[in-house]
């Protein structure tokens, strides 16, 4: 059963898990160094509880415990009852949401479990962004996506960023790392996937007209730079969004909503 444990000092090291929340190069060394990764808000934590992640512990306002009380009392985890004053002066800023989790990570699936069914896959390569690396993951769970696959040097999806944005979507969609990179491209085309390389180039296919294969996935690069030389040589076609005069490209979180929605009529 979850323990309530009032806290009145910040400095206090059973919350050492949440310090320095804003200090965003830190924390994303200590966080899977440490094996932890931070959900906020009722329902992140919910979908995190649901999604059989174990629980650390919990910081939150005290007002915010009926409302998780359901899910949390039957983990055997303290639950850090604090102040909105003491909860800044520990994470750094104002939480607004009322309620973290820290939470255990798992470890990554092995990438041939991850597409053992899988149809419609994505692959970012090298998204620094965590916001974008969020949305990508909650357009991908809206637009039915069968699973995600991130580069080595993309950003970590359980930063709490990137799991706030996706509203808890990279908890449910199944992800791991592409490793090695770009090689898993081509482990991709050994299991039957027609890569597509999202880019601008005109002479790509447009992606209104494409007949759309049983097992595709779609590959898309950082912001600004776009999909590597070696990215772009190692998939099966290049796919473009048709874009109106004056304009050469969407934010890659709108590109990634027009791909998988038309991926998913086919």
């Amino acid at each position: 059963m979850a323990t309530l444990v009032g806290v009145d000092d910040p400095r206090d090291p059973r919350l050492v898990d949440y310090t320095d929340l804003t200090d965003v190069s830190l924390r994303r060394v200590r966080e899977p160094a440490e094996g932890l990764f931070l959900a906020e808000g009722e329902k992140v934590v919910r979908r995190a509880l649901d999604s059989g992640y174990a629980p650390r512990s919990l910081l939150m306002a005290r007002k915010w415990w009926d409302g998780l009380r359901d899910v949390v009392e039957p983990h055997d985890c303290p639950v850090y009852l604090a102040d909105d004053v003491l909860l800044e002066q520990v994470t750094g800023y104002r939480v607004h949401r009322g309620a973290l989790a820290s939470m255990q990570r798992r470890p990554l699936p092995l990438l041939d479990d991850v597409l053992a069914t899988a149809r419609r896959v994505v692959v970012l390569e090298d998204l620094v962004d965590h916001t974008n690396v969020g949305a990508v993951f909650r357009n991908a769970a809206a637009l039915g996506m069968d699973a995600v696959l991130v580069s080595p040097e993309c950003a970590d999806p359980l930063y709490r960023r990137s799991v706030k944005v996706s509203m808890g979507s990279v908890l449910a969609v199944p992800w791991t790392r592409a490793d090695p990179w770009p090689g898993t491209l081509h482990r991709l085309a050994e299991l039957g996937f027609s890569t597509y390389a999202l880019s601008p180039d005109p002479a790509g296919a447009d992606l209104r007209t494409l007949e759309i294969p049983d097992r595709v996935a779609v590959v898309l690069g950082t912001e600004g730079e776009g999909l590597s030389s070696a990215a772009l040589a190692a998939c099966t076609d290049r796919v473009r969004i048709p874009m109106a005069a004056g304009v050469d490209s969407l934010n890659v979180a709108a590109a990634s909503a027009v791909t998988f929605f038309a991926l998913g009529q086919a």
